[in-house]
């Protein structure tokens, strides 16, 4: 994996500073898109697509990781980036399936009902998984991205390798 880039808004910020740490504790080449420090001004939307545009350009397999208070806001922003397939994950168990399942590529998490061990032990198994390539998951992720096809402007692209 390339890296791993985070952000947050100012709801999000210490969970955010937290969840950092032990990721790089477990080695892994944690990116923080901001913001650098607590504003209580700032909106999610800037840094959903400050680490949706990281994830899209990377020329490796780098993931994401989204923090807002309630963390629908971090999802929806992220999920209107052509190229962004992020979930909302409230347990290990939905981050499983969230990678499993869904190939994802941005986590999102919710600060105001996310405990930083709960935020941990999420994230690790988010980043853990593998994707399962089962038939059946590839036929609907495919689905997906004809109806995003259909419906969304590309904005960003994820290069070819």
């Amino acid at each position: 994996m390339d890296a791993i880039y985070i952000g947050s808004d100012h709801r999000g910020f210490e969970l955010k500073r937290s969840l950092s740490s032990f990721l790089k504790g477990l080695g892994y080449n944690v990116v923080d898109e901001g913001p650098s420090s607590y504003d209580p001004d700032d909106d999610y939307p800037d840094y959903a697509e400050k680490v949706c545009k990281k994830v899209l350009s990377s020329k490796t397999n780098a993931k994401g990781i989204l923090i807002c208070g309630g963390g629908n806001g971090m999802a929806r922003a992220a999920n209107k980036i052509h190229g962004i397939y992020a979930a909302l994950c409230s347990s290990e168990e939905s981050a499983k399936y969230a990678m499993m399942d869904g190939d994802t590529n941005v986590l999102c998490l919710s600060a105001m009902l996310t405990t930083p061990d709960d935020a941990n032990k999420i994230a690790k198994a988010w980043l853990t998984t593998p994707f399962s390539g089962h038939e059946r998951h590839v036929r609907r992720i495919k689905k997906v991205k004809d109806i995003e096809h259909r419906h969304m402007k590309p904005v960003f692209h994820k290069p070819e390798a």
